[in-house]
């Protein structure tokens, strides 16, 4: 099993869910895919994107469940992230943690990533 991470905001999540169906974030919406990022990628995205933000979400769904709609593209630095171009059915998040911060400010991915 191959998971992959977006990161939302808590709020729009729960209505998500109240539709059954992400469509994704403002930065989503504008580029057309919504975006997410691999285990190893998903700090570094928090780092860059999040950063100070607390009632997020980290939303973990499994690769093989998004079938051709998603597809791998470089990115920062050349890097290749998964992006899907399409609606993320909200039934095939495998989680959905709240993503604390530590004392630091940086989120705490601790036990969160597989």
């Amino acid at each position: 099993m191959t998971l992959i991470y977006k990161i939302v905001a808590a709020q729009a999540w729960r209505d998500a869910l109240a539709r059954g169906v992400f469509s994704g974030a403002a930065v989503d919406l504008a580029d057309g895919f919504i975006h997410f990022s691999t285990a190893a990628q998903v700090e570094a995205t928090a780092a860059k994107h999040f950063a100070g933000q607390d009632d997020l979400l980290l939303v973990a769904v499994e690769e093989k469940d998004l079938g051709g709609k998603l597809v791998y593209e470089a990115s920062r630095g050349g890097a290749l992230f998964p992006h899907l171009y399409a609606p993320l059915p909200t039934r095939l998040a495998k989680s959905a943690s709240p993503l604390k911060r530590r004392a630091d400010g940086a989120h705490d991915f601790s036990g969160l990533l597989e």
